[in-house]
Protein backbone atom coordinates (compact mmCIF):
# COMPACT_ATOMS: atom_id res chain seq x y z
CA UNK A 1 0.00 0.00 0.00
CA UNK A 2 1.48 3.23 -1.21
CA UNK A 3 1.08 6.04 1.00
CA UNK A 4 1.07 9.57 -0.50
CA UNK A 5 -0.36 12.20 1.15
CA UNK A 6 1.72 11.99 3.82
CA UNK A 7 -0.13 12.95 7.31
CA UNK A 8 -3.27 14.12 7.45
CA UNK A 9 -4.88 16.91 10.21
CA UNK A 10 -8.27 16.30 11.20
CA UNK A 11 -10.52 19.28 11.75
CA UNK A 12 -13.55 20.35 13.19
CA UNK A 13 -16.33 22.53 12.41
CA UNK A 14 -18.19 23.98 15.22
CA UNK A 15 -22.11 24.72 14.72
CA UNK A 16 -23.69 27.29 16.59
CA UNK A 17 -27.02 26.63 14.60
CA UNK A 18 -29.35 24.56 16.75
CA UNK A 19 -30.44 21.26 14.15
CA UNK A 20 -33.54 20.12 14.25
CA UNK A 21 -33.49 16.24 14.22
CA UNK A 22 -36.04 13.52 11.84
CA UNK A 23 -37.29 12.42 15.55
CA UNK A 24 -37.92 16.13 16.39
CA UNK A 25 -35.16 16.35 19.05
CA UNK A 26 -32.70 19.12 18.89
CA UNK A 27 -29.07 19.40 18.80
CA UNK A 28 -28.19 23.28 20.10
CA UNK A 29 -25.20 23.20 18.70
CA UNK A 30 -22.91 20.30 17.15
CA UNK A 31 -19.72 19.61 16.22
CA UNK A 32 -18.33 17.50 13.05
CA UNK A 33 -14.80 16.75 12.66
CA UNK A 34 -13.33 16.05 8.80
CA UNK A 35 -10.40 15.63 6.95
CA UNK A 36 -9.83 17.18 3.27
CA UNK A 37 -7.34 16.29 0.87
CA UNK A 38 -6.00 18.16 -2.47
CA UNK A 39 -6.97 21.55 -2.69
CA UNK A 40 -10.12 23.79 -3.79
CA UNK A 41 -9.89 25.22 -7.16
CA UNK A 42 -10.63 28.75 -8.01
CA UNK A 43 -14.53 28.20 -9.23
CA UNK A 44 -14.97 25.84 -5.76
CA UNK A 45 -15.81 23.10 -8.97
CA UNK A 46 -14.00 20.48 -7.93
CA UNK A 47 -14.86 19.03 -4.65
CA UNK A 48 -15.70 15.88 -3.80
CA UNK A 49 -17.88 14.16 -0.48
CA UNK A 50 -17.07 10.89 0.47
CA UNK A 51 -19.80 9.55 2.46
CA UNK A 52 -18.72 6.62 5.07
CA UNK A 53 -20.21 2.96 5.99
CA UNK A 54 -21.40 1.76 9.47
CA UNK A 55 -17.63 1.51 11.40
CA UNK A 56 -15.82 3.98 9.29
CA UNK A 57 -15.02 7.74 9.66
CA UNK A 58 -13.35 10.88 8.73
CA UNK A 59 -10.28 9.41 7.90
CA UNK A 60 -10.66 8.01 4.51
CA UNK A 61 -6.90 8.69 3.03
CA UNK A 62 -3.58 9.36 4.35
CA UNK A 63 -1.56 8.72 7.35
CA UNK A 64 -3.48 9.54 10.83
CA UNK A 65 -0.98 10.72 14.03
CA UNK A 66 -0.91 7.04 14.45
CA UNK A 67 0.50 6.18 10.82
CA UNK A 68 -2.44 4.35 10.33
CA UNK A 69 -3.67 4.71 6.77
CA UNK A 70 -7.23 5.36 5.67
CA UNK A 71 -10.07 3.26 5.16
CA UNK A 72 -10.13 3.95 1.43
CA UNK A 73 -6.20 5.11 0.87
CA UNK A 74 -6.29 2.64 -2.23
CA UNK A 75 -8.78 4.97 -4.24
CA UNK A 76 -8.06 8.34 -2.88
CA UNK A 77 -4.40 10.57 -3.62
CA UNK A 78 -2.80 11.60 -6.62
CA UNK A 79 -3.08 9.43 -9.53
CA UNK A 80 -5.56 7.08 -7.98
CA UNK A 81 -9.07 6.64 -9.51
CA UNK A 82 -10.11 9.93 -7.01
CA UNK A 83 -7.55 11.79 -7.57
CA UNK A 84 -6.27 14.63 -5.48
CA UNK A 85 -4.15 16.26 -8.10
CA UNK A 86 -7.95 17.25 -9.48
CA UNK A 87 -10.63 16.84 -6.64
CA UNK A 88 -10.48 18.42 -3.56
CA UNK A 89 -11.62 15.55 -1.59
CA UNK A 90 -13.61 15.49 2.09
CA UNK A 91 -14.77 13.01 4.63
CA UNK A 92 -16.53 13.58 7.33
CA UNK A 93 -17.37 11.80 10.73
CA UNK A 94 -21.05 11.61 10.67
CA UNK A 95 -23.41 13.16 13.78
CA UNK A 96 -23.88 10.67 16.30
CA UNK A 97 -20.10 9.23 15.39
CA UNK A 98 -17.45 8.30 18.29
CA UNK A 99 -14.56 9.90 16.33
CA UNK A 100 -14.70 13.12 17.09
CA UNK A 101 -18.19 14.40 15.69
CA UNK A 102 -20.79 15.26 18.40
CA UNK A 103 -22.10 12.11 19.56
CA UNK A 104 -22.66 9.67 23.08
CA UNK A 105 -19.25 9.71 23.83
CA UNK A 106 -19.24 14.16 23.58
CA UNK A 107 -20.33 16.14 26.32
CA UNK A 108 -23.80 17.22 26.29
CA UNK A 109 -24.25 21.09 27.27
CA UNK A 110 -27.53 20.97 29.45
CA UNK A 111 -25.96 18.43 31.88
CA UNK A 112 -22.04 18.54 31.52
CA UNK A 113 -22.18 14.65 30.99
CA UNK A 114 -20.92 12.48 28.51
CA UNK A 115 -24.72 11.96 26.33
CA UNK A 116 -24.46 8.05 26.49
CA UNK A 117 -27.97 6.79 25.99
CA UNK A 118 -29.42 10.59 25.94
CA UNK A 119 -27.56 11.09 22.90
CA UNK A 120 -30.90 11.24 20.12
CA UNK A 121 -31.32 8.62 17.58
CA UNK A 122 -30.45 10.37 14.44
CA UNK A 123 -31.48 9.52 10.69
CA UNK A 124 -29.38 9.34 7.17
CA UNK A 125 -31.39 12.90 6.41
CA UNK A 126 -29.84 14.21 9.66
CA UNK A 127 -26.50 13.40 8.37
CA UNK A 128 -27.05 14.92 5.15
CA UNK A 129 -28.65 17.97 6.66
CA UNK A 130 -25.25 18.68 8.82
CA UNK A 131 -23.08 18.02 6.15
CA UNK A 132 -25.06 20.40 4.09
CA UNK A 133 -23.37 22.80 6.65
CA UNK A 134 -20.25 21.29 5.96
CA UNK A 135 -20.60 22.03 2.40
CA UNK A 136 -21.71 25.75 2.83
CA UNK A 137 -18.62 26.41 5.72
CA UNK A 138 -16.07 25.10 3.03
CA UNK A 139 -17.23 27.26 0.60
CA UNK A 140 -19.22 24.64 -2.14
CA UNK A 141 -21.72 26.07 -3.85
CA UNK A 142 -22.46 22.24 -5.48
CA UNK A 143 -20.45 19.17 -4.98
CA UNK A 144 -19.01 17.62 -8.19
CA UNK A 145 -19.50 14.24 -6.40
CA UNK A 146 -20.92 12.71 -3.77
CA UNK A 147 -19.67 8.73 -3.45
CA UNK A 148 -20.63 6.47 -0.64
CA UNK A 149 -20.16 2.30 -0.29
CA UNK A 150 -23.13 0.78 1.68
CA UNK A 151 -24.77 2.91 4.09
CA UNK A 152 -22.49 5.79 2.49
CA UNK A 153 -23.93 4.73 -0.64
CA UNK A 154 -27.21 5.44 1.14
CA UNK A 155 -25.87 9.19 2.24
CA UNK A 156 -25.58 9.68 -1.33
CA UNK A 157 -28.99 8.41 -2.44
CA UNK A 158 -30.58 10.99 0.78
CA UNK A 159 -28.45 14.48 -0.45
CA UNK A 160 -29.34 13.46 -4.23
CA UNK A 161 -33.21 13.60 -2.93
CA UNK A 162 -32.96 16.52 -0.69
CA UNK A 163 -30.27 18.98 -2.19
CA UNK A 164 -30.36 17.92 -5.89
CA UNK A 165 -28.94 20.72 -6.83
CA UNK A 166 -26.31 20.83 -4.67
CA UNK A 167 -24.34 17.80 -6.27
CA UNK A 168 -23.89 16.78 -9.99
CA UNK A 169 -22.65 13.33 -9.56
CA UNK A 170 -23.98 10.83 -7.30
CA UNK A 171 -21.58 7.28 -7.41
CA UNK A 172 -23.49 4.75 -5.16
CA UNK A 173 -21.77 1.54 -4.06
CA UNK A 174 -22.78 -1.67 -2.61
CA UNK A 175 -26.03 -0.16 -1.39
CA UNK A 176 -29.96 -0.31 -0.97
CA UNK A 177 -33.23 2.02 -1.26
CA UNK A 178 -33.85 0.71 1.73
CA UNK A 179 -32.86 -2.28 4.24
CA UNK A 180 -34.85 -5.98 3.53
CA UNK A 181 -36.47 -7.67 6.46
CA UNK A 182 -33.26 -9.86 6.87
CA UNK A 183 -30.69 -6.90 7.23
CA UNK A 184 -33.01 -4.99 9.66
CA UNK A 185 -33.20 -8.30 12.11
CA UNK A 186 -29.26 -9.18 11.42
CA UNK A 187 -29.13 -5.33 13.17
CA UNK A 188 -31.67 -6.01 15.93
CA UNK A 189 -29.95 -9.26 16.93
CA UNK A 190 -26.37 -7.27 16.84
CA UNK A 191 -28.22 -4.58 19.07
CA UNK A 192 -29.17 -7.02 21.57
CA UNK A 193 -26.12 -8.57 21.62
CA UNK A 194 -25.16 -5.18 22.91
CA UNK A 195 -27.65 -4.21 24.74
CA UNK A 196 -27.72 -7.35 27.33
CA UNK A 197 -23.90 -7.21 28.15
CA UNK A 198 -23.82 -6.98 31.88
CA UNK A 199 -21.16 -4.11 31.33
CA UNK A 200 -23.92 -1.97 29.03
CA UNK A 201 -25.80 -0.56 32.27
CA UNK A 202 -28.39 0.71 29.91
CA UNK A 203 -26.00 2.88 27.88
CA UNK A 204 -24.31 4.59 30.93
CA UNK A 205 -21.21 2.33 30.98
CA UNK A 206 -18.96 4.75 30.57
CA UNK A 207 -20.64 6.81 33.85
CA UNK A 208 -19.64 2.78 35.42
CA UNK A 209 -16.54 2.80 33.77
CA UNK A 210 -17.13 0.11 31.48
CA UNK A 211 -17.30 -0.85 27.90
CA UNK A 212 -19.59 -3.83 26.87
CA UNK A 213 -16.84 -5.31 24.92
CA UNK A 214 -18.28 -9.06 24.87
CA UNK A 215 -21.71 -7.58 23.23
CA UNK A 216 -19.55 -5.49 20.79
CA UNK A 217 -17.46 -8.31 19.99
CA UNK A 218 -20.61 -9.95 19.39
CA UNK A 219 -22.05 -7.94 17.04
CA UNK A 220 -19.07 -7.58 15.17
CA UNK A 221 -18.72 -10.95 14.45
CA UNK A 222 -22.02 -10.98 13.10
CA UNK A 223 -21.73 -7.86 10.76
CA UNK A 224 -18.56 -9.42 9.55
CA UNK A 225 -20.06 -12.48 8.83
CA UNK A 226 -22.37 -10.70 6.74
CA UNK A 227 -19.51 -8.98 4.90
CA UNK A 228 -18.36 -11.92 3.77
CA UNK A 229 -19.09 -14.32 0.80
CA UNK A 230 -19.36 -18.09 1.24
CA UNK A 231 -17.31 -18.55 -1.71
CA UNK A 232 -14.33 -16.14 0.11
CA UNK A 233 -14.86 -17.87 3.40
CA UNK A 234 -14.87 -21.37 1.66
CA UNK A 235 -11.64 -20.49 0.20
CA UNK A 236 -9.85 -18.59 3.21
CA UNK A 237 -10.92 -21.33 5.97
CA UNK A 238 -12.67 -23.59 4.86
CA UNK A 239 -13.18 -26.72 7.45
CA UNK A 240 -9.48 -26.28 8.83
CA UNK A 241 -9.05 -27.09 12.39
CA UNK A 242 -6.28 -25.47 14.62
CA UNK A 243 -5.27 -29.09 15.51
CA UNK A 244 -5.44 -32.54 13.78
CA UNK A 245 -7.52 -33.95 16.13
CA UNK A 246 -11.10 -33.42 17.79
CA UNK A 247 -11.54 -31.61 21.05
CA UNK A 248 -14.84 -32.70 21.72
CA UNK A 249 -15.17 -29.20 23.85
CA UNK A 250 -16.37 -25.90 23.50
CA UNK A 251 -13.08 -23.85 22.86
CA UNK A 252 -12.16 -22.43 19.15
CA UNK A 253 -10.96 -25.50 16.95
CA UNK A 254 -11.77 -24.26 13.71
CA UNK A 255 -9.60 -21.13 11.81
CA UNK A 256 -12.97 -19.50 10.82
CA UNK A 257 -13.89 -19.58 14.51
CA UNK A 258 -10.91 -18.48 15.43
CA UNK A 259 -10.60 -15.42 12.55
CA UNK A 260 -14.00 -13.79 14.09
CA UNK A 261 -13.05 -13.81 17.37
CA UNK A 262 -10.39 -12.04 16.93
CA UNK A 263 -12.55 -9.65 14.07
CA UNK A 264 -14.62 -8.95 17.74
CA UNK A 265 -12.07 -8.48 19.86
CA UNK A 266 -10.03 -6.31 17.77
CA UNK A 267 -13.27 -4.60 17.33
CA UNK A 268 -13.97 -4.29 21.10
CA UNK A 269 -10.67 -3.30 22.38
CA UNK A 270 -8.30 -1.56 20.26
CA UNK A 271 -10.92 0.19 17.87
CA UNK A 272 -12.53 2.32 20.42
CA UNK A 273 -15.75 2.31 18.69
CA UNK A 274 -18.38 3.05 21.20
CA UNK A 275 -21.19 0.58 21.82
CA UNK A 276 -24.32 3.89 21.69
CA UNK A 277 -22.90 4.59 18.62
CA UNK A 278 -23.18 1.22 16.70
CA UNK A 279 -26.52 1.19 18.31
CA UNK A 280 -27.44 4.17 16.48
CA UNK A 281 -25.95 3.45 13.21
CA UNK A 282 -28.06 0.30 12.71
CA UNK A 283 -31.06 2.02 14.11
CA UNK A 284 -30.58 4.64 11.12
CA UNK A 285 -30.06 2.10 8.45
CA UNK A 286 -33.63 0.62 10.06
CA UNK A 287 -34.79 3.59 9.50
CA UNK A 288 -34.19 4.65 5.79
CA UNK A 289 -36.68 4.55 3.69
CA UNK A 290 -37.14 7.66 1.59
CA UNK A 291 -39.52 5.57 -0.92
CA UNK A 292 -41.95 5.96 2.15
CA UNK A 293 -42.52 9.78 1.66
CA UNK A 294 -43.36 9.35 -1.96
CA UNK A 295 -45.91 6.40 -1.61
CA UNK A 296 -43.50 3.90 -1.62
CA UNK A 297 -43.09 4.72 -5.26
CA UNK A 298 -38.94 4.75 -5.43
CA UNK A 299 -39.64 6.14 -9.13
CA UNK A 300 -41.76 8.89 -7.74
CA UNK A 301 -38.78 9.74 -5.02
CA UNK A 302 -36.07 9.57 -7.10
CA UNK A 303 -37.96 12.05 -9.97
CA UNK A 304 -36.59 15.50 -7.99
CA UNK A 305 -32.84 14.27 -8.66
CA UNK A 306 -31.16 16.20 -11.18
CA UNK A 307 -27.33 14.64 -10.81
CA UNK A 308 -26.06 12.35 -13.22
CA UNK A 309 -25.58 8.70 -11.60
CA UNK A 310 -22.91 5.63 -11.49
CA UNK A 311 -24.46 2.63 -9.27
CA UNK A 312 -21.87 -0.26 -8.59
CA UNK A 313 -23.10 -3.64 -6.94
CA UNK A 314 -20.84 -6.80 -6.76
CA UNK A 315 -21.66 -10.31 -7.21
CA UNK A 316 -21.11 -11.74 -4.29
CA UNK A 317 -22.31 -9.51 -2.13
CA UNK A 318 -25.48 -11.20 -0.41
CA UNK A 319 -25.78 -8.14 2.52
CA UNK A 320 -27.17 -5.37 0.00
CA UNK A 321 -27.34 -8.08 -3.40
CA UNK A 322 -27.15 -6.50 -6.97
CA UNK A 323 -30.71 -7.10 -7.58
CA UNK A 324 -31.15 -3.91 -4.95
CA UNK A 325 -28.97 -1.77 -6.86
CA UNK A 326 -31.18 -2.90 -10.36
CA UNK A 327 -33.80 -1.31 -8.16
CA UNK A 328 -31.98 2.07 -7.53
CA UNK A 329 -31.55 1.92 -11.58
CA UNK A 330 -34.79 0.39 -12.58
CA UNK A 331 -36.17 3.88 -10.64
CA UNK A 332 -33.63 6.35 -12.11
CA UNK A 333 -34.49 4.96 -15.57
CA UNK A 334 -37.88 5.01 -15.34
CA UNK A 335 -37.39 9.27 -15.09
CA UNK A 336 -34.71 9.33 -17.95
CA UNK A 337 -32.05 9.88 -15.56
CA UNK A 338 -28.31 9.74 -16.74
CA UNK A 339 -27.29 6.18 -15.18
CA UNK A 340 -24.23 4.19 -15.36
CA UNK A 341 -24.38 0.70 -14.11
CA UNK A 342 -21.50 -1.86 -13.22
CA UNK A 343 -21.91 -5.18 -11.63
CA UNK A 344 -18.39 -6.37 -10.67
CA UNK A 345 -17.12 -9.64 -10.24
CA UNK A 346 -15.57 -10.54 -7.11
CA UNK A 347 -15.46 -13.07 -4.68
CA UNK A 348 -15.24 -10.73 -1.05
CA UNK A 349 -18.73 -10.14 -0.99
CA UNK A 350 -19.91 -6.98 0.85
CA UNK A 351 -16.64 -5.75 2.20
CA UNK A 352 -15.31 -5.77 -1.83
CA UNK A 353 -16.40 -2.24 -2.48
CA UNK A 354 -13.61 -1.32 0.06
CA UNK A 355 -10.64 -3.65 -1.31
CA UNK A 356 -8.59 -3.68 -4.50
CA UNK A 357 -10.10 -4.95 -7.54
CA UNK A 358 -8.59 -4.34 -11.41
CA UNK A 359 -12.26 -4.43 -12.71
CA UNK A 360 -13.60 -2.20 -10.41
CA UNK A 361 -10.51 0.63 -9.80
CA UNK A 362 -10.89 0.85 -13.82
CA UNK A 363 -14.36 1.78 -14.45
CA UNK A 364 -13.88 3.86 -11.36
CA UNK A 365 -10.85 5.78 -12.78
CA UNK A 366 -13.14 6.21 -15.94
CA UNK A 367 -16.15 7.89 -14.70
CA UNK A 368 -13.87 9.85 -12.67
CA UNK A 369 -12.02 11.08 -15.69
CA UNK A 370 -15.58 12.17 -17.20
CA UNK A 371 -15.80 14.10 -13.96
CA UNK A 372 -12.51 16.04 -14.41
CA UNK A 373 -13.30 16.59 -17.86
CA UNK A 374 -16.54 18.84 -16.91
CA UNK A 375 -14.39 20.61 -13.90
CA UNK A 376 -13.33 24.23 -15.18
CA UNK A 377 -9.98 23.22 -16.41
CA UNK A 378 -6.53 25.13 -15.42
CA UNK A 379 -8.22 26.39 -12.16
CA UNK A 380 -5.06 27.63 -9.89
CA UNK A 381 -5.37 25.24 -7.20
CA UNK A 382 -6.27 27.61 -4.44
CA UNK A 383 -8.96 28.15 -2.15
CA UNK A 384 -10.89 31.52 -2.74
CA UNK A 385 -13.61 32.90 0.08
CA UNK A 386 -16.98 32.73 -2.22
CA UNK A 387 -20.34 33.85 -2.00
CA UNK A 388 -21.99 30.55 -0.62
CA UNK A 389 -25.66 30.34 0.06
CA UNK A 390 -26.95 29.72 3.12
Amino acid sequence: MTIELGVITPQTLHIEQPLTLSSGSILPRYDLIYETYGQLNASASNGILICHALSGDHHVAGLDANNKPGWWNDYIGPGKPIDTDHFFVVCSNNLGGCHGSTGPTTLNPETGKVYGPDFPIVTCRDWVNSQNELRKHLGINQWAALIGGSMGGMQVLQWAIDYPDKLQHAIVIAAAPKLSAQNIAFNEVARRAIMTDPDFHEGRFLEHKTVPKQGLAQARMLGHLTYLSDDMMGAKFGRERRKDELQYNYEVEFQVESYLRYQGEKFATTQNFDANTYLLMTKALDYFDPASEFDHDLSKTLAQTTAKFLVIAFTTDWRFAPARSHEIVKALLDNDTDVSYAEVESEHGHDAFLLRNEHYEGLFRAYMQRIISEITPLDPLIFLNQKVDK
